[in-house]
């Protein structure tokens, strides 16, 4: 029972866990009205606007520098981590969606000429990643959460 207590009393990882739900469900809202169609994956997937990994980390960096102030190793710690996950989010897996559009455009390409069969998951994954203003707004997200929770 204190281990649920004490999750429950940590407001770092409730703030973290809050923000990611709200980024997460204003993407699902956000998929719907753009597309008129409901996709649970959006509830849970990643890539999209907001950026739910944005807000996670910067919920948790804000609350952390609230709780321990910007000069703790707790801080430091949380800063750094959030910077990686942010330039992951932005660069890396924003270009991994990318070749994965171009993979896919070569091997539907490839199937409709008759070069070759469809292959077994040849559809990839192709919305993994954030443009700098869904990381933005992610942050903002966060830092908000952060701020209001922390």
């Amino acid at each position: 029972m204190d281990f649920f207590k004490g999750l429950l009393e940590n407001r770092i990882l409730i703030a973290a866990l809050v923000a990611w739900a709200i980024a997460q469900t204003a993407k699902a809202i956000l998929y719907t009205i753009v597309n008129r169609e409901f996709k649970f994956e959006r509830l849970v997937g990643s890539g999209g606007m907001p950026s739910s990994h944005a807000a996670t980390v910067c919920a948790m960096t804000t609350a952390v520098a609230m709780q321990f102030g910007l000069a703790s190793f707790e801080f430091a710690i949380s800063f750094v981590l959030s910077s990686v996950v942010l330039h992951d989010a932005r660069g890396v897996r924003q270009e991994a969606g990318k070749q994965a559009v171009t993979i896919t455009a070569i091997i539907d390409h490839l199937i409709k000429e008759g070069k070759i069969i469809e292959l077994p998951e040849w559809e990839l994954k192709e919305l993994i990643g954030h443009t700098p203003l869904q990381v933005l707004i992610g942050s903002i997200v966060g830092v908000g959460v952060g701020l209001w929770l922390g």
